[in-house]
C-alpha cells in the first residue's frame, strides 16, 4: 500500500530526509519515531505528494507521488498536528464541505457525515461551531475529516498531542478501531507509549534516513538480545550445583534466582523447570523481563549517536 525507496528531500544546501525506505503491507499500522528535526513530517509530506522528492521514488495506493500527485491525494486522509477547523462552521457544515473537495456526491456525503459523527460520539455537537468545541472533539472531527472520502491510507502527524490523558486515549482507540485489510497507517508521534500500542511495524528516523525498522520483538531482539527471563528459587540451593540446559545463558545471579537469556524459551524453559525440579528446589516465579519500545528506542538512538552500526 505504501512503499518508497531512498525518498529524499533537500531545501537549499540542507537535506530534511536524505534516504528514508518504508514497505506498508495493507492493513499495517506503521509509526514514525525521530527525534524533532529527524525528518518524519517532511516524509509525510512527501508520501501526500504536497512535496516533491529530489531523490528517491515512492509509491502510494498503487500511485507514484512525482507523476501522480492528485491520485496519491485522493488516496490518503492526513491528520495534522494543527489541523485547521474552520471555526465558525459546524461540524456538519465542515465535513459537508470537505466532501464536496473530494467531490462526493450529496447523498452519499450526508450518509459519510451521519455515520462519522456518530462513530467519534459527535451526533450531539454536530451543530455547534467547532470553535466551541474541547480539543479532544476538535481532533476527532478532524480525524473525520481525513475519512470523509474513505482513503486506503491514513498518515497522521502526532494525532494526540497536547491532548488530555483521556481524549488522548478516546482518539487513541479510534485510531486502533480503523484498522483493516483495506486501509494502512502511519503515524508519526514522540509518544512511546502510544507508538506501542498502536503499531505493527516501527520505523526509526534519525537525521533524515531510516536506521532501523521491523516489529517490536525484532527491534528488541536485534538491538537487546534475546528474550531475558528472571527466576525466583526457594530452599537450598547453589548455582554451581544447577544443572543449566543448553541454550540458555545466565545474565546475573542473585541469593534469592538468577537472571537468563534464551532464545527458545518455549523449548528450553520447561526444561530448566523439570531439571530444577528433579533436584527438588522450589520454582517460586518465572517470569519474562519487559522491555519496551521506549528501551530499544533509547538503545537505538544511543548506538546511532556513538556511530554505531544497527
Amino acid at each position: 500500500m505504501i512503499s518508497c525507496f531512498d525518498l529524499s528531500k533537500q531545501f537549499g544546501d540542507f537535506w530534511a530526509v536524505s534516504g528514508v525506505s518504508l514497505d506498508v503491507q495493507p492493513g499495517e499500522v506503521l509509526v514514525l519515531l525521530g527525534q524533532n528535526g529527524a525528518g518524519k513530517t517532511t516524509t509525510v509530506r512527501m508520501l501526500t505528494a504536497v512535496l516533491s522528492p529530489t531523490r528517491g521514488w515512492a509509491k502510494v495506493a498503487g500511485f507514484d507521488v512525482a507523476r501522480e500527485p492528485a491520485k496519491v491525494r485522493s488516496s490518503v486522509g492526513v491528520l495534522t498536528e494543527q489541523h485547521g477547523l474552520y471555526a465558525r462552521m459546524t461540524a456538519e457544515e465542515y465535513l459537508d464541505y470537505f466532501g464536496q473537495v473530494y467531490g462526493l456526491p450529496s447523498e452519499i456525503r450526508k450518509a459519510r457525515i451521519v455515520h462519522l459523527l456518530e462513530y467519534f460520539g459527535l451526533s450531539s455537537v454536530a451543530k455547534k461551531r467547532t470553535g466551541e468545541y474541547s480539543k479532544g472533539m476538535r481532533q476527532k472531527l478532524a480525524l473525520a475529516r481525513a475519512l470523509i472520502h474513505e482513503p486506503p491510507v491514513l498518515l497522521l502527524d502526532e494525532p494526540t498531542s497536547a491532548m488530555d490523558p483521556e481524549s488522548a486515549r478516546l482518539v487513541r482507540d479510534h485510531i486502533a478501531d480503523l484498522r483493516s485489510s483495506q486501509r494502512t497507517i502511519i503515524i508519526c508521534t514522540h509518544n512511546l507509549n502510544e507508538a506501542e500500542y498502536l503499531a505493527d511495524k516501527i520505523a526509526v528516523i534519525y537525521h533524515g534516513k531510516t536506521i532501523i525498522q521491523g516489529t517490536l520483538e525484532e527491534m528488541k531482539l536485534r538491538l537487546m538480545g534475546p528474550t531475558e527471563y528472571e527466576i525466583r528459587l526457594g530452599g537450598e540451593w547453589s548455582m554451581e550445583k544447577l544443572n543449566i540446559p543448553d541454550g540458555i545463558s545466565i545474565i546475573s545471579r542473585g541469593s534469592h534466582g538468577f537472571t537468563f537469556q534464551v532464545e527458545d524459551p518455549l523449548g528450553r524453559n520447561p526444561l530448566l523447570v523439570e531439571s530444577l525440579t528433579k533436584e527438588h528446589i522450589p520454582v517460586v516465579s518465572l517470569q519474562e523481563i519487559p522491555r519496551s519500545l521506549e528501551q530499544v528506542y533509547l538503545e537505538a538512538m544511543s548506538r546511532v549517536e556513538k556511530g554505531e552500526s544497527l
